[in-house]
């Protein structure tokens, strides 16, 4: 009997910007199927290659690829104005870009009023606002578990701007009642009406894109023997029920979101791809135990340009913190661990790396949930760093030995092997170990 393929998944295992992009544009090769399976335009994928530098929002990241297809699962929530830019900036011809890209009829749209919406929810928390990128995110995922979402298959009905102006008219109640409306905010830096024609612009040109029944369409690719890849957002320490609630993206971000996000049963995941950087970062608000609010930690985020991609918020940084990637290694049952920007600490004498915390009176080794940030601190180890340019250097075994050192110890720490070495940002920045 042919029971057909495995998905192999890959997600990241910190607080998102872990290099997910260029990762799966270095797998890409190997698949014929990416599936973005949660997230939104919250998400930014930067890719570099042929000494150009690419910026994916929604679009999976094997787009560039031109043996692979790309699904936009149903887990996605959709902007249609932003991946219009999108499908501008991939430089890809559109008759390419139908051959390669589909889109699930499930997944849900985000509305101009959601961006709103989002707005003034942020708005109204005050000093314990959560850092939301603004892109609508939250209230198009609060729509769908309500079950009053529009989804792109009904961009087939009659009734669609119907339905549409119905929802707006919810989200518009809604700012009213908590005091503001819809002139009291802008969408990147646009009245509202500009907005939504842009948007309605951009829908127009999503019509005219392959949309599917994704889990159909996933599941016949599995049954065929096809390699697929499943691509996610944001990071394990994220997620809306496992992450620092309630400083969390909207949606699941670990390896069993991938089956609610795409329509996989358990047993066809295979192999999961756990993507971690040499250091922490974070962006927005939410507790960050290792994180160096000092000049190292600005020098991190000089080096590793730590900006956002999709906001160009500087990020948060700090060390390496092992107890959270044990976490996120345990929740998504990772097999595979890739290290990126190690390069960022070549010039580092010495490296510190958080092995526990110290919470109240205590020494532990997990974060505890809705715990007082204040309370707690790190366990740092301190380790030689390597102090050398790795830009040179094609193998595994030509790594310094103290970078080698590093990579064992955490091995050892969340016992998952590291088997891939990122050492800059281009496609051939990356080796992979025997």
């Amino acid at each position: 009997m042919n029971t057909g393929s495995k998905v192999d998944v890959l997600l990241g295992m910190q607080w998102g910007d872990e290099g997910k992009g260029k990762i799966v544009d270095v797998l890409s090769p190997e698949y014929q199927i990416v599936a973005r399976f949660q997230g939104g335009p919250n998400a930014g994928h930067t890719l570099e290659f042929d000494n150009k530098k690419f910026v994916l929002h929604t679009i999976p990241s094997g787009i560039f690829h031109p043996q692979c297809m790309n699904l936009v699962g149903n887990g996605v929530v959709i902007d249609p104005c932003i991946l219009a830019r999108e499908f501008i900036k991939t430089e890809l011809p559109a008759d390419e870009l139908r051959k390669r890209l589909l889109f699930s009829a499930k997944a849900h749209l985000i509305l101009p009023s959601h961006r709103l919406l989002d707005a003034a929810l942020e708005a109204r928390k005050g000093e314990g606002k959560i850092g939301s990128t603004l892109k609508g995110i939250g209230p198009a995922y609060t729509d769908k578990v309500a079950r009053s979402g529009l989804r792109i298959g009904d961009l087939l009905q009659d009734n669609f701007r119907h339905k549409y102006l119905e929802l707006q008219k919810v989200h518009l109640q809604t700012i009213h009642s908590m005091g503001y409306s819809f002139a009291d905010f802008t969408i990147e830096n646009l009245p509202y009406a500009d907005y939504e024609k842009l948007w309605f612009d951009g829908l127009e040109q999503l019509s005219t894109m392959k949309i599917v029944e994704g889990e159909l369409y996933i599941n016949q690719a599995i049954a065929d023997g096809k390699k697929i890849l499943a691509e996610g957002a944001q990071g394990t320490l994220l997620d809306i029920d496992f992450g620092s609630y309630p400083f969390v993206t909207s949606s699941n971000t670990i390896a069993a979101g991938a089956c609610t996000g795409l329509g996989l049963a358990p047993s066809k995941l295979g192999e999961v791809l756990g993507i971690f950087k040499a250091y922490c970062t974070r962006v927005g608000s939410g507790p960050f135990p290792s994180e160096l609010l000092n000049d190292i930690g600005e020098t991190l985020r000089k080096i590793g340009n730590e900006f956002g991609a999709t906001t160009g918020r500087p990020r948060r940084c700090g060390w390496l913190d092992l107890p959270a990637l044990k976490y996120a290694t345990m929740l998504n049952g990772t097999t595979q661990l890739f290290i990126t920007k190690v390069d960022v600490l070549n010039t580092f004498s010495r490296i510190n790396v958080c092995i526990g915390y110290r919470y109240k009176g205590k020494e532990i080794s997990y974060l505890p949930s809705g715990y007082a940030p204040e309370a707690l601190e790190p366990v740092l180890q301190e380790i030689d760093g390597w102090q050398c340019d790795l830009e040179a250097i094609n193998s595994f075994d030509e790594l310094p030995s103290q970078l080698q050192a590093y990579i064992r110890f955490i091995e050892e720490y969340v016992n998952v092997p590291v088997v891939l070495v990122s050492t800059g940002p281009n496609r051939h920045q990356t080796l992979v170990r025997n």
